[in-house]
């Protein structure tokens, strides 16, 4: 009891100071996980066999690691290393990405497609955040996007507001689609050993549906607006071969990306691993970008990384000493036996904790809860790892705190003048992501029940 009790109040102390964010969140999150190896693990446990678990240091060196024998699977306890390997592959193949100039040339594309007119524009770069968030982290897809937005509506004389706005929400809605589009997926994904496509034919429907929903509702509150723009002259617009820094990097680099991509769709049958994946397309990156290693190397999200190994570790003191077994009764009690109210609880819990906390955390604590509920309640595990995956992926779009792109994307339209506060935000984007949770949920109980 007295380890359950501490393991609590370590997890507590934990999210709360990650809220708070008065001291960095990797520390935070390494802390407690030292804490809970040495006082929880090591003091009222004395199970040197927990610790081991949790670090999970062997996995590494398993063949199913790297490829996959075996179908299916439970979580593994503590640190996710295929999650933090894949995790840092894509980083580094991003910003491979981004030194070859990608997604400003993409961008500016596309704005040339439609004659630079800004709602076309605004539709445009809408679904292209959604989509490139499907494969690229949305914080990524934000950074370029909404300083391009900002470039071109500061050229077409429109506020770009609006823009980033349903830019930000399409990209987190993107992310819900795919095993790599956002943490909370790559999570449940490696963990329970769920393929790209099981991903993209469960929430990718349901964010494919959402999609059509949120351009409509965000061409309704601003087409009037952005059709106020009086426009450039033609002979001021970017042209968008401009951002090609070096053809050759150009190309190779997005061969790697459409490599990244067939693997990611085809890992299932070829049975290599999210890791193998994360490790390959990082040396091929480094190799093609091999005069700008350390640069690459430099750029890598260390702290994010760090966070996340800390996190698993906090997850998995909850998970050894019991706790998450109680909070999977306490929910299984006040259900009973209603499967649809379990989903209910489950996604509406997801998305409102989502829109205050790091999303992470928390579907890293929900995974083996729901995991114990799928036990007693004898719901599909699956069904309840997509309404997991769309509560914390969704969830977060509420508020200006809520997912990291939401942060970027306001910081980077600050920093150029048009600030955006919390009145103005949840105006739009509460109501938007309310409309969301509502479709999933209408399509989790359609489809499954």
């Amino acid at each position: 009891m007295v380890a359950k009790v501490l393991a609590l109040i370590i997890f507590l102390v934990m999210f709360l100071l990650i809220v708070t964010e008065k001291i960095e969140r990797q520390y935070v999150t390494l802390g407690c996980g030292a804490i809970m190896l040495i006082v929880v693990f090591g003091i009222c446990m004395r199970s040197p066999q927990a610790i081991l678990n949790t670090l999970n240091f062997h996995s590494i060196f398993t063949p199913d690691f790297w490829h996959a024998t075996a179908e299916g699977g439970e979580a593994t306890t503590g640190i996710n290393w295929s999650t933090i390997i894949f995790i840092a592959g894509m980083m580094i193949m991003v910003e491979g990405m981004g030194k070859a100039g990608f997604f400003r040339w993409l961008c500016l594309k596309l704005a040339k497609m439609v004659n630079y007119k800004p709602v076309p524009i605004f539709v445009v770069f809408m679904l292209m955040a959604a989509f490139l968030s499907m494969f690229i982290d949305s914080i990524t897809v934000i950074l370029f996007l909404a300083a391009v937005t900002v470039e071109l509506c500061q050229l077409l004389k429109c506020n770009p507001i609006p823009m980033i706005l349903s830019e930000v929400f399409c990209a987190n809605l993107g992310g819900s689609a795919t095993m790599c589009g956002d943490p909370p997926n790559i999570i449940i994904g490696t963990s329970l050993h769920y393929a790209f496509i099981d991903f993209l034919t469960n929430t990718g429907v349901i964010a494919g549906i959402s999609l059509i929903a949120a351009v409509i509702y965000f061409y309704l509150c601003f087409h009037k607006e952005l059709s106020k723009s009086t426009g450039a002259k033609p002979e001021h617009y970017p042209d968008p071969s401009e951002a090609i820094t070096d053809k050759k990097l150009f190309g190779l680099s997005i061969a790697i990306f459409a490599v990244a991509v067939v693997l990611l769709i085809t890992h299932a049958n070829t049975g290599l691993t999210v890791a193998f994946i994360g490790v390959f397309v990082a040396v091929l990156t480094l190799i093609v970008h091999h005069s700008d290693i350390p640069d690459l190397l430099k750029k890598v999200d260390y702290k994010t990384l760090l966070f996340f190994i800390g996190l698993f570790v906090v997850v998995g003191g909850l998970e050894q000493t019991g706790v998450l077994v109680l909070i999977a009764d306490g929910i299984s009690y006040i259900c009973g036996s209603n499967a649809k109210l379990v989903i209910a609880v489950i996604l509406w819990i997801s998305a409102v904790a989502s829109a205050f906390v790091d999303n992470i955390p928390f579907a890293a604590t929900m995974l083996p809860v729901i995991q114990t509920l799928s036990k007693l309640q004898g719901i599909d595990l699956s069904i309840l790892a997509w309404t997991l995956s769309m509560g914390t992926d969704i969830g977060g779009s509420a508020t200006p705190i809520g997912a990291s792109a939401n942060v970027v994307g306001i910081s980077v339209a600050s920093r150029e003048g048009y600030p955006i506060g919390w009145g103005k935000y949840c105006k739009y984007c509460a109501p938007a992501t309310i409309m969301v949770v509502l479709i999933s949920m209408v399509c989790i109980y359609v489809r499954y029940f």
